[in-house]
C-alpha cells in the first residue's frame, strides 16, 4: 500500500521443482515460516524487490509528515498540537526504521535519498493531496492511517527478518495515529454546524485516494503472486481494500458522516460492503507526478535535504574528530 506497483522482475511463477537446488532450500524455508535474515542467502530478485518496497515505505513515511506538517502552527488548541507533533515525529522514526532495514540488504541511504530527489524512486500516492483544513488532519489519521494499519500488520509476518520486527513498533504507533485522527473527526461533528460540514468535506475528499492506497486489482499479477511466493505480500489489494471498506463504514456511520458513494451497500450473501467502481486514471496520473501536491512534495523534501547538509557534514567531522583521537594517544 505504502509501496504500490513494485515490479519484482518475475516473468511467471515458478513451481518448486522448477527452481534450482539453492533457491528451492530458501523457498522451503519461506515455506516453513522461517525468516530470512541479512546474512542468509537469497535470490538477488528477492533482495531487490525487498529494496523497492522497503524504500517507498520509507519514503512514504518521510513525505508523509509533509501534508500534516502544514498544519502544526494552525492546530486549533495547544493539546492538538502536541499531538500532531508528537505523530509527526513518530513518522520521521518509521522512515529511520525502514531505511535500516533497507540498507541490511546492502543499499546504501544515500542512493535511496538520491532516488526518491531525483524522482526515480516514488511514494505512497496519497501524500500528493492537499490538506485544505484542520478536519483533513482527522481524515488522514483515521482514512489513511487506519488503511495503513490493515497492509501493515500483515508485514509484521512477512518472511524478511529486519522488516517484520521494524513493523511491530510502527503498526503500534499507527494505531495511535487512527486514534487521533478519529478523535478529531469527532470532536468537528460534535461541533457547530460548519466544523460538522467541514468534517463531511474531509471525508468526501479523502474517501477515494485512501481507496486508491492499495493499488489495483493484483489478482492477475504475476508481480503479486511472486511476492506472496515469497511472503513479502501476505493478501492481496483487494482483499485489504475489502476489509477498510468493511471496518471504515460503520465507523462513518457512528459519526453521522456520508460516505460519498452511491453504490455503497451492504450484501448480505458476501458478508462484505459493496461499493462504487474506482476511477483508476486519477490513481496512475498521480503516479506519473502529475496530482496536486506532487511537485511541491518533492521541492520541499530537497530543499529540507539540502538545508541540512551542514549538520550532516558537522556530525560526520565530529565523528572522525573522535575515532583519531586514540590514535593521536
Amino acid at each position: 500500500m505504502y509501496a504500490q506497483l513494485v515490479d519484482t522482475g518475475a516473468q511467471r511463477l515458478r513451481t518448486l521443482e522448477e527452481l534450482p537446488p539453492e533457491e528451492r532450500s530458501f523457498q522451503e524455508r519461506i515455506d516453513a515460516g522461517i525468516k530470512i535474515e541479512p546474512k542468509d542467502w537469497m535470490p538477488e530478485a528477492y533482495r531487490k524487490t525487498l529494496v523497492r518496497q522497503i524504500s517507498q515505505h520509507a519514503h512514504s513515511e518521510i513525505v508523509g509528515q509533509l501534508p500534516e506538517g502544514n498544519w502544526v502552527t494552525r492546530a486549533p488548541t495547544l493539546k492538538r498540537k502536541a499531538i500532531l507533533l508528537a505523530k509527526i515525529q513518530d513518522e520521521a522514526g518509521h522512515g529511520l526504521y525502514l531505511y535500516s532495514a533497507a540498507e541490511t540488504l546492502g543499499v546504501s541511504r544515500d542512493e535511496l535519498l538520491d532516488a526518491l530527489h531525483s524522482g526515480k524512486a516514488k511514494y505512497s500516492s496519497i501524500f500528493n493531496y492537499p490538506t485544505l483544513t484542520w478536519a483533513d488532519m482527522g481524515a488522514i489519521g483515521w482514512l489513511v492511517d487506519g488503511s495503513a494499519i490493515i497492509n501493515q500488520i500483515p508485514l509484521c509476518r512477512c518472511s524478511y527478518g529486519p522488516y517484520s520486527r521494524a513493523m511491530i513498533r510502527v503498526c503500534k504507533e499507527e494505531s495511535f495515529h487512527a486514534r487521533q485522527g478519529y478523535d478529531i473527526m469527532l470532536a468537528l461533528v460534535r461541533g457547530s454546524a460548519e466544523q460538522r460540514q467541514m468534517a463531511q468535506d474531509a471525508l468526501n475528499r479523502w474517501w477515494w485516494p485512501a481507496l486508491m492506497m492499495f493499488g489495483p486489482s493484483d489478482s492477475d499479477s504475476v508481480n503479486s503472486a511472486q511476492s506472496a511466493q515469497w511472503r513479502i505480500k501476505l493478501h492481496s489489494n483487494d482483499e485489504l481494500r475489502q476489509r477498510m471498506v468493511d471496518q471504515t463504514v460503520p465507523q462513518a456511520e457512528h459519526l453521522g458522516l456520508t460516505v460519498p458513494d452511491p453504490d455503497l451497500r451492504w450484501n448480505e450473501e458476501r458478508g462484505h460492503y459493496d461499493f462504487g467502481e474506482i476511477d483508476w486514471s486519477e490513481f496512475h496520473d498521480v503516479l506519473k507526478g502529475n496530482g496536486p501536491c506532487n511537485r511541491e512534495r518533492l521541492r520541499t523534501r530537497v530543499r529540507a535535504y539540502e538545508d541540512g547538509r551542514w549538520f550532516r557534514d558537522a556530525l560526520v567531522a565530529h565523528a572522525d574528530k573522535l575515532a583519531a583521537q586514540p590514535e593521536a594517544a
